[in-house]
């Protein structure tokens, strides 16, 4: 098992950190850098800057947002990024969710399964270097009855394929990603619930494609604390729990509310729900399970984090995604040397 660092959103006032984070990370021999976007800064800028910081590291986007960008404008950013890393850059898409995707870049938040799968299909075409036509229900190139003509990337990407993640929660989108991608992208992934949430549902996938789980990359992002008060540790990670099992999406559409019931958690994720959406932040916060957080999260002294460490390599990650809880630069880096010498402790790396 591999670890990967999550950097998350640029542009929180950790800006300069991040960075340092980065470069400290590929010091340590981490596998891969992941950026992250909202509504704010973008992934690829963010990219770019930590590819031109740092040497041995994967960059990677995690994720890329599908409504955000054309397939064929997602195809020419992958292959630039690849081209100035020299062969370090990981392709992540998601769908986002239904308030960004409608409210900030004005797409239906529709049939989001069919739009990933047709947004693969034309990434790998035009990374191909192929000349360019598609037809599909959401994308048609080139247009019909018009000028346009089909035509070929001139970028040459630094290798033939790009590694393609999906960041997937839902059954559905599992399956499928474990039939179209490279590797999956996990949030909240509890060890213990691994089988039932996630991996049948990929293994599902991969046999339609007539496939084995060799290979694949899954890739949970686990929150990460270092210290001797576990409880105290996971207070820090409420209200991010919250967020998103309470008010990230609607009432009737919030993937990790399902994921949470999914896991055990329903009368939880409903109060949670209820608390965030009626404006009770911290009520919300306080709902969230302690078992749920200690399960999705790698907390306490660095023996601890070890024994999980294991717990993870057991349930089928392949690179575990730290994102390191710390107020202070110097925080976040003990961290992820803690995670490197966890990952030791543990007989992984």
């Amino acid at each position: 098992m591999r670890l990967g660092i999550n950097l998350g959103y640029w542009g929180a006032g950790m800006d300069a950190d991040n960075l340092a984070v980065a470069q400290e990370a590929d010091r340590l021999g981490y596998a891969v850098c992941w950026a992250a976007e909202a509504y704010g800064s973008d992934a690829a800028t963010v990219l770019t800057w930590v590819a031109a910081h740092t040497e041995n590291i994967d960059i990677a986007s995690g994720i890329f947002q599908i409504p955000a960008r054309t397939p064929a404008m997602t195809a020419m950013t992958a292959a630039t990024l690849d081209s100035l890393s020299k062969g370090r850059f990981r392709l992540g898409l998601g769908v986002s969710g239904p308030q960004v995707s409608e409210g900030w870049y004005g797409v239906k938040f529709d049939k989001p399964l069919a739009r990933t799968r047709e947004y693969v299909d034309i990434i790998r075409k035009a990374m191909s270097r192929e000349r360019l036509s598609y037809e599909g229900e959401h994308w048609t190139l080139p247009l019909p009855d018009g000028p346009g003509k089909p035509i070929k990337l001139t970028v040459h990407p630094e290798r033939e394929e790009i590694p393609l993640y999906i960041a997937a929660i839902g059954p559905k989108n599992l399956e499928q990603t474990g039939e179209i991608a490279n590797g999956v992208l996990l949030v909240f992934f509890s060890p213990e619930h691994a089988e039932e949430t996630t991996l049948q549902h990929l293994r599902t996938g991969r046999a339609a494609a007539g496939k084995t789980m060799e290979g694949f990359d899954v890739c949970p992002t686990v929150p990460l604390a270092v210290g001797d008060d576990v409880d105290a540790l996971a207070d820090l990670f409420r209200p991010y729990t919250a967020l998103y099992v309470g008010g990230m999406g609607s009432r009737k559409q919030n993937f990790y509310n399902k994921l949470a019931q999914r896991m055990g958690y329903e009368k939880a994720a409903a109060e949670i729900q209820d608390k965030y959406l009626a404006g009770d932040k911290e009520g919300a916060a306080a709902a969230v399970p302690q078992e749920l957080i200690d399960s999705t999260t790698l907390l306490g002294p660095v023996e601890r984090i070890s024994d999980r460490m294991r717990a993870y390599a057991e349930a089928g990650v392949t690179t575990l995604s730290l994102a390191p809880a710390g107020f202070t630069l110097d925080e976040r880096l003990a961290s992820l040397r803690a995670g490197m010498e966890a990952l030791d402790r543990a007989g992984l790396a």
